[in-house]
């Protein structure tokens, strides 16, 4: 018997709702947020052959699907609370969905977030799901808080063996594009994919870092061209005529796996700045808040770094470990690109 639209949203996506007091079923989702809180809302889709291979394991997708929406939350400081799906399939799949969903809903489970409505159609694989969380007033994080003479930070795995480090996502792409000279043994190939395929989205260091950091975002096409967003929201706000703020970068100090360490420094600079899908924070903090933000790090469970500061004077700066001036010859990752 073939899975009709219906059955397989009753099968698979349809839980018990705890903050839409209608659950899954009508035209609209009613989302109860708590007394005198702001909606974080946020959407991110997820295409077949642009932001995943068709070889991922249906399970690493959902969770996937899901952790990228939960990171633009970390990056804004909300508590998650709600969201929903909007799912293309080029067939009903009882067994692909089923892997799917739990994929989902064990990453919900784990951030208290119901599934609260959505679409289903025939079409290319295609995922694309809106987040809603909850934060104070005024108490957000924003990209356009950052101030001349801030550290810059990131956010990073506490165990060499935990996956997600910095760059080990494009790492893992390049491995998978048959890169030549990349030095890869098969046992840490696992490790790699896992970053690519399983982000794990910082939400509790960005509650954390409510009052503490002055501007984040979460490096999802590259540090380097998502820093950009940050220096030039910034500068607007505080910098004469709008310029925006510059920023230099220690590239040694910019944390990384055992396993990229391996790699020769033309490959990590690459996969370190530019290599995007590591959905860790980037956030700014004034020197006077450096322990702060250790403290944020330590109570969230989460590495934190100090990889730069910003400057006034605009320009992005990388050095290396003679203290020279890098080339930065990297784009941020265009969707519309070739």
């Amino acid at each position: 018997m073939s899975l009709g639209e219906f059955d397989l949203i009753a099968r698979h996506f349809t839980r018990p709702a705890r903050r839409n007091p209608l659950g899954v079923g009508d035209d609209c989702a009613l989302i109860a947020p708590a007394p005198g809180m702001q909606l974080a809302v946020s959407s991110d889709m997820l295409v077949e052959g642009r932001h995943f291979l068709s070889t991922v394991a249906p399970e690493r997708l959902g969770h996937k699907a899901l952790a990228v929406n939960l990171s633009d939350l970390a990056a804004c400081g909300a508590k998650p609370l709600a969201y929903t799906l909007a799912l293309a399939l080029p067939r009903a799949d009882d067994t692909f969905l089923a892997g799917l969903a739990r994929g989902l809903h064990a990453l919900a489970d784990r951030h208290d977030l119901d599934l609260v409505g959505g679409d289903t159609t025939a079409g290319p694989l295609n995922l694309c799901l809106t987040i809603f969380g909850e934060v104070p007033p005024g108490a957000a994080l924003l990209r356009s808080g950052a101030r001349a003479g801030d550290e810059l930070w990131v956010s990073h795995p506490l165990g060499e063996d935990e996956p997600g480090w910095l760059g080990d996502a494009r790492l893992a792409l390049e491995v998978f594009r048959g890169t030549v000279g990349l030095r890869v043994p098969g046992e840490a190939f696992d490790r790699l994919r896992l970053a690519m395929e399983c982000p794990e989205p910082r939400v509790a260091l960005g509650l954390a870092l409510r009052g503490v950091a002055t501007s984040a975002i979460d490096v999802s096409d590259g540090l380097l061209g998502d820093l950009q967003h940050v220096l030039r929201r910034s500068g607007a706000q505080c910098q004469p005529h709008g310029q925006p703020l510059g920023v230099v970068i220690d590239a040694d100090t910019l944390p990384r796996s055992p396993l990229m360490s391996t790699q020769t420094e033309a490959v990590q600079h690459e996969c370190l700045l530019a290599g995007g899908d590591d959905y860790e924070l980037l956030f700014t903090a004034a020197p006077a808040d450096h322990d702060r933000v250790r403290e944020a790090g330590q109570r969230s469970g989460t590495g934190v770094r100090r990889i730069g500061r910003l400057t006034a004077s605009g320009g992005t700066v990388v050095v290396g470990r003679d203290g020279q001036r890098l080339a930065t010859p990297w784009a941020s990752f265009d969707h519309f690109a070739a």
